[in-house]
Formats: C-alpha cells, structure tokens, sequence
C-alpha cells in the first residue's frame, strides 16, 4: 500500500504529502522499510521528515502512538516543520463522563465468567491476571488514566464502573469522532481502531498550514 500511495504522489504532484504507519516501523528489522519507504518519496521528488507522535498529548483521549512521513514537494524550500504537542491529557472518565448508549441494543450483557473476571480486576487491570493468562488484551479501562491504544476489536474493552464492553458514544469520544459520525456498513469499533485520529490529523495539518503556508509567514 505504501508504495501504491508513493506511486500516486508522483503522479499527481501535490505540494505536501503524508502518510502514516504504527511505532514498531522504527524498531528492529522494520528500519529497513522505513528506508524504503523514505527513498521512494525522495524518488517521486519530496524531501521527506520523520515524526513519532502520541496522540493523547494531541488532544485525544487516548494513548496512540504513530509513525507520520510528512513530506513537501522539492521545488518548494520550505523550512523543516517542528511538530511538538504539549495538550492536556484527557483520562478515560473525563473523556466519557456523561456519555449514553447510542442505541437500545447497544447494552451487551457479559457472560457469567466475564462478569466474575470484571467484577476481580482493578481499573487499567489486564483480565489475564485472572484468566490463567489469557486475555491479555482484555483489560478494564480505568477513570483517571489515558485510555491505550484502541485497536478494531471493540470487545477487548470493558467499562471502569459498569460491568459491560464500552457504548458506541464512548468509542467514538476516545477515537476523537463526531458524536453523530455516519459509519455507514463499517463497524465503528473496526473504523476507529484501525485509523488516525481525526483530531491527531487536524493538528498534523494545522501546523503544515502555520509553518508553511499561512500568508503572513511567506517573505
């Protein structure tokens, strides 16, 4: 995929570029791809910079860290851009304090033996403590905390004080979604798991916007 998108940007030519990819491409063998990745926008004519983010200093309330390529197109000769994000964190209470179903049939009753195994963790507590170490990654969000990393299984997750898997409402408030987003066919559990914060992506894109091509900064 990545190189289809390095493929459409030669192509097309647009003034700034950006793709985005998980933590573990800077890490052991993985450094080789970035590489990779790198000399193919370099190719199709960009000067390419590397960030590593976390979304929960982003203004999300969640703790997501990602890999973003930001790259302008050669002719232009911008600065080098400076991304550092310093917002208040957001804990999981705070995040979905007042937060309803969404639906009637939103409300999942846990089995017997997810009810026992909820009712034995601790708030931020893994359920494999109690599960003869299965279940690693299902855990119990915990009120004062930055909720992790939200993947696309949507059940790996259960409420700090009700015993249930989390509402629609509050997924979409910890992936940073409109509370009225229309996910259409997808599940929305899937959808924001597996993307970029929309409010990560704003910030990324307000300060290409400041940096490089706010009228009054151009001389």
């Amino acid at each position: 995929m990545f190189f289809d998108y390095i493929a459409l940007a030669k192509r097309l030519q647009p003034k700034v570029v950006i793709a985005e990819n998980v933590k573990g491409m800077l890490q052991g063998n993985a450094k080789s791809y970035v590489k990779k990745v790198k000399k193919g926008f370099e190719d199709a004519g960009y000067k390419v910079q590397l960030f590593l983010l976390n979304a929960a200093s982003m203004g999300v309330p969640q703790k997501r860290e990602r890999v973003f390529f930001v790259c302008q197109r050669n002719d232009l000769n911008l600065p080098k851009l400076k991304l550092s994000f310093n917002e208040k964190a957001i804990p999981f209470g705070e995040a979905t304090k007042d937060l309803i179903a969404n639906g009637k049939k939103e409300w999942i009753a846990l089995t017997d033996f997810q009810n026992e195994i909820w009712r034995k963790a601790k708030e931020g507590e893994s359920f494999a403590k109690y599960n003869n170490g299965n279940g690693f990654n299902d855990f119990k969000a915990e009120d004062a905390a930055v909720m992790g990393t939200l993947s696309a299984q949507q059940h790996k997750y259960y409420h700090s004080k009700e015993p249930r898997h989390l509402y629609k409402s509050e997924f979409c408030a910890l992936g940073s979604y409109p509370q009225d987003y229309e996910f259409l066919d997808q599940k929305y559990g899937y959808l924001i798991g597996m993307s970029v914060p929309p409010v990560m992506t704003a910030q990324i894109a307000h300060q290409i916007y400041l940096q490089w091509f706010k009228t009054e900064n151009k001389q």
